[in-house]
């Protein structure tokens, strides 16, 4: 039997700055599933982001994406823990998805197309997802994106955890690849 769904028609694009306060407002509407953010805090993570996406609608901002690099001097703890355990990622920091598209398909998209980003650059891409408080909605769709689970972090005395996750990304989808004739 075929699942009866919607999917969002939505297009992704690199950010700008005129999506900023767009963007920072759905993050912070999205707490407690990813940390709030100051202006300040946000200016530093766009100004050091190697993958900085939107998905938009008819209606605007559907979703956004923001990955980071290794080797920066990030203040967040789950971003240093991937890091001592190696260099060899793309760590996706933060995605939301607006409320009024959420299980149509926008967060599938976005996650093909960082994929494609990372391809030949990165081998791995990590991220956590919220135990405490839980998130199991984040946690099913990342399981059937194909990460997997490589740790748990707790703070405030385990009063909050994080699972930590990574998939691999396969070498065969990267655009240089494709794009090499020889």
């Amino acid at each position: 039997m075929l699942e009866d769904r919607t999917i969002a028609l939505v297009r992704v694009r690199d950010a700008v700055a005129s999506d900023h306060a767009a963007v920072l407002a759905l993050n912070n509407s999205a707490a407690p599933h990813v940390n709030e953010l100051s202006a300040h805090e946000f200016a530093w993570i766009v100004s050091h982001a190697d993958y900085f996406r939107v998905a938009e609608d008819d209606a605007g901002l559907a979703a956004f994406v923001i990955a980071l690099r290794p080797g920066l001097e990030y203040w967040s703890l789950n971003y240093r823990w991937f890091m001592e355990r190696g260099d060899d990622f793309l760590y996706l920091d933060r995605i939301v998805v607006a409320a009024r598209v959420r299980r149509s398909g926008v967060g599938r998209v976005l996650y093909d197309d960082i994929e494609r980003f990372a391809s030949g650059r990165w081998r791995r891409i990590t991220l956590e997802v919220n135990l405490l408080p839980p998130n199991p909605g984040s946690l099913r769709f990342h399981e059937r994106q194909g990460f997997r689970r490589v740790g748990v972090r707790e703070e405030e005395k385990g009063a909050k955890a994080v699972v930590l996750m990574e998939r691999a990304i396969s070498p065969s989808s990267s655009s240089r690849d494709r794009d090499d004739p020889s």
